[in-house]
């Protein structure tokens, strides 16, 4: 991937534009920072947003097909998740409520069921300032109409069972201005600090598609309020930036890489120019799975980070649950679930941290609407019903004119053809979200991010939602039906949240409770991967709160004078280092009010590592002279882990946490009478180095291989690699690695030769001078090996070239096998010996 070097520097970066990032941009733009956000989707303003099936099966995210959708699909081990990719982030398909964190569930050291604690070290009062200052900036309301179907009917069912119902803060904007009577699509006045679309909004049509984008701009989505007041406050906001990679830099700071996607859907990100920007602090909020992946991709140039960066994963307690057939005195009950927004009503249950006498762990039910073409779909869906009637209406009509006694008027005709609809008008979703089990952990599996977690451990906490729920449809005289995934036990979760979780210290969190991550000044956390444990209510808002509180504590530290402005940062641009801003119309690419719309690449699954291909035959160089040459590919395997220095500690901690090592080299001698003549015996190395905990796959930019070099010992010798790398972010990282051949107690010549004790030293150091040893720090260390098939793929990519090929490949067996005669021969002369004195008079 090539690289676009640029010298641009500016105060703060921040990667992701949702409820943190999007905070964040706005609070330190405001405050004079020189702010650039790099959000990897694209802007979607009012209008834009899919309807029609061609339009939505472009609506995904994956770069690496080409698509540069809203949607991205996760699926894990036991849970799902659904996200956003955009301008605003999840705010684009959030179903708008923006309730609190209820104080009692800012749990403190609250045992978990197999071990550790959940523990927030902030609490409700810390944050109630923060909720104020989110609501006041987005604009939130309850939800004013009292004639809605499927709110009538929460009501109606709460009020029933006995449960505490509420009309939640919404952030949507029902009315023209605060306090005015709701009206339907009534324009929105314009805000003071203008709007980053400039396309008119309205008010809301109540049509039920929040999830999906709201095409009249009547959500106060972060793009209509925090972004556009970042911009206006001077924050540079560039769309289709997808963030590769970050290091610390010597003296303060972060390096951030990034790649710029111009491509059209359809085209697969591939070998894009990679980019880099400085900045003094660095904002993570690229959302719970973005940002994990970026952390743990890169954690090869953060070895002090926190042993508990990947642990603490929540879904929030999410389920989807269904009441269905929903009868009144014997007759089937309209629940309207198409109308008005997803969500107008939660239904709280209590905790046994309220002190109140409740057992076990709340929760929140809400209505779920959906949209009317949601209904078509589910009614078409009835298959066999549907072709029913549709061969009945046109066997009546074609009965009807043979006979002549058509009749002119159809519509009763059509109607029944289109069936009464009563699946989805007695239907209504529902959706619980709350206090579940904190423990899921989050790694990397062949460059792919992995969840380990399960509903077993929450299964008590499930239960109490599901049994909250069936009660509800028995008060609409309904029946409850699981989610259908809910048969193999498995959820999906639109709020995951931990990760990298805010603690006291080190030892129990990734940053400090204001999201500055241990040991690494400047770089914050600034998402729902901070959270040490489930929100409870939809946690939209407990996010953005955080985020703003954090942002206040920046500044108190930039006012003390640890974070000087860098004036016109756009002046420190290399030219061309940026893909240019089109207008509207200009006839390039996408662009909304003249802010970059370039596409950008994801940053995890469509761009990472492929599994490792077996060894193939090198092609070797064209002749220079009359030296011969030869090569040969190599590829070995084993695990590593970081923090020790050990190989064979780290060979058995990698083992047992499934952190895999490989390479895959090719070993190239140019001439091959020099290489057997000189006692470094060097030849050169070239290919890739695979490690998730270094970064995934990483090509070597530098590389040496010394065959045989003679120790002290003149019974060992060392076959030696030494390689140089750079990880996602651009710190320098050296392979070192050695083959220990020596004669010890029986034959081992094939253990000796096909294993590799490996170090990964920090920066970029040439072989040490003879009798000397490295002295650089040891970022990582472990245990490769050649594995038989490998070894025999090997044997087939031998290749020579020259005046000599023959004798090359002669003379390299000759040097091969001649110090394994020295080193090993003596086990085969001491057996001589042995016979001779047994066979002596």
């Amino acid at each position: 991937m090539p690289e676009t070097a640029s010298t641009e520097s500016v105060d703060v970066v921040v990667v992701g534009s949702g409820f943190g990032g999007s905070v964040a941009a706005y609070r330190l733009a405001e405050a004079g920072r020189s702010v650039v956000v790099l959000e990897r989707g694209r802007a979607y303003p009012p209008g834009s947003f899919a309807r029609t099936p061609s339009e939505t099966a472009k609506s995904f995210w994956e770069p690496g097909e080409g698509r540069h959708g809203l949607f991205q699909v996760w699926s894990f081990d036991g849970i799902d998740g659904l996200v956003s990719s955009g301008l605003g982030g999840g705010s684009l398909i959030y179903a708008n409520v923006l309730l609190r964190k209820d104080e009692k569930w800012f749990v403190h050291e609250q045992p978990l069921p197999h071990g550790g604690y959940e523990h927030w070290p902030i609490s409700r009062a810390d944050l109630d300032p923060h909720y104020d200052a989110v609501e006041s900036m987005i604009g939130v309301s309850p939800y004013p109409y009292q004639d809605t179907p499927k709110t009538m009917a929460m009501e109606e069912a709460a009020a029933g069972a006995g449960l505490s119902l509420q009309r939640p803060p919404l952030a949507v904007a029902f009315s023209r201005r605060p306090g005015e009577d709701p009206v339907r699509q009534g324009e929105i006045p314009l805000p003071a600090y203008g709007n980053i679309h400039g396309v008119p909004r309205t008010t809301c049509s109540l049509v039920g598609e929040c999830d999906v984008g709201c095409n009249n701009g009547a959500k106060n989505s972060l793009d209509h309020t925090y972004l556009s007041a970042a911009k206006h406050a001077g924050a540079d906001i560039r769309v289709r930036h997808e963030v590769k990679g970050f290091r610390p830099l010597e003296g303060g700071g972060y390096e951030v890489t990034y790649v710029v996607h111009t491509g059209a859907d359809g085209e697969p990100a591939t070998d894009l120019p990679v980019r880099t920007i400085r900045t003094r602090r660095l904002v993570l909020a690229a959302g719970t799975f973005g940002t994990n992946y970026l952390l743990l991709r890169n954690r090869s140039a953060f070895p002090g980070i926190s042993g508990a960066l990947g642990t603490r994963f929540t879904g929030n307690g999410d389920l989807l649950g269904f009441v269905m057939d929903a009868s009144r005195d014997g007759l089937g009950r309209d629940l309207g679930a198409n109308t008005g927004p997803v969500i107008t009503t939660a239904i709280r249950l209590a905790d046994e941290a309220d002190g109140d006498g409740a057992a076990g762990r709340g929760h929140y039910i809400e209505d779920a609407g959906y949209p009317a073409f949601a209904a078509w779909l589910a009614e078409s869906g009835k298959g066999l019903g549907t072709l029913a009637r549709a061969f009945q209406f046109g066997y009546r009509r074609a009965v009807e004119d043979l006979t002549n006694t058509a009749d002119s008027t159809v519509g009763a005709d059509i109607a029944e053809m289109i069936g009464p609809g009563t699946l989805t008008a007695t239907s209504l979703p529902l959706l619980g979200m709350g206090r579940d089990i904190p423990d899921g952990v989050m790694r990397l599996s062949g460059g792919r991010l992995e969840i380990d977690w399960t509903t077993e451990t929450s299964l008590d906490y499930f239960d109490g939602v599901r049994g909250t729920m069936r009660a509800i449809a028995g008060q609409l005289g309904g029946t409850y039906y699981d989610n259908p995934i809910w048969w193999a036990k498995r959820v999906i979760t639109v709020h995951p949240l931990g990760g990298s979780p805010m603690g006291r210290h080190e030892g129990e969190g990734v940053c400090d409770p204001y999201g500055e991550v241990y040991g690494y000044p400047g770089l914050y956390v600034m998402d729902g991967a901070l959270l040490p444990g489930p929100v409870g209510a939809n946690p939209s808002l407990t996010i953005a709160a955080v985020a703003d509180r954090a942002c206040t504590h920046l500044l108190s530290k930039v006012e003390e004078g640890a974070l000087a402005p860098v004036s016109n940062p756009r002046s420190l641009v290399e030219e061309g280092a940026l893909a240019p801003v089109s207008k509207p119309g200009d006839g390039g690419s996408d662009s909304t009010d003249g802010f970059e719309t370039v596409a950008a690449q994801p940053p995890q699954p469509a761009v990472a590592a492929q599994p490792p291909q077996p060894a193939v035959a090198a092609q070797p160089p064209q002749p220079t002279g009359t030296a011969s040459g030869l090569l040969f590919t190599e590829q070995m395997k084993g695990f590593v882990a970081l923090g020790v220095d050990d190989p064979q500690t780290g060979h058995d901690q990698g083992r047992k946490s499934k952190d895999r090592l490989m390479f895959e080299l090719t070993i190239s001698v140019d001439d091959v009478d020099r290489f057997v003549a000189e006692p470094g015996h060097e030849g050169s190395a070239t290919g890739y180095v695979e490690s998730d905990l270094l970064g995934g796959r990483l090509d070597v930019e530098r590389g040496w291989f010394n065959l045989f070099v003679e120790d002290d010992d003149v019974d060992q010798r060392q076959m030696r690699y030494r390689l140089w790398l750079r990880g996602p972010g651009g710190n320098p990282m050296t392979f070192v690695g050695v083959k220990e051949v020596r004669d010890e107690a029986g034959l081992d010549v094939w253990r000796d030769t096909s294993t590799l004790y490996v170090k990964i030293l920090e920066g970029h150091h040439e072989p040490p001078a003879p009798g000397s040893d490295d002295d650089a720090p040891v970022l990582a260390a472990g245990v490769i090996t050649i594995h038989i098939p490998d070894f025999m793929r090997q044997l087939t990519t031998f290749r020579t070239w020259g005046d000599s090929r023959v004798g090359a490949m002669e003379g390299f067996g000759r040097l091969f096998l001649g110090q394994l005669w020295d080193v090993y021969g003596r086990f085969f002369r001491d057996r001589d010996d042995e016979s001779d004195e047994r066979g002596a008079p």
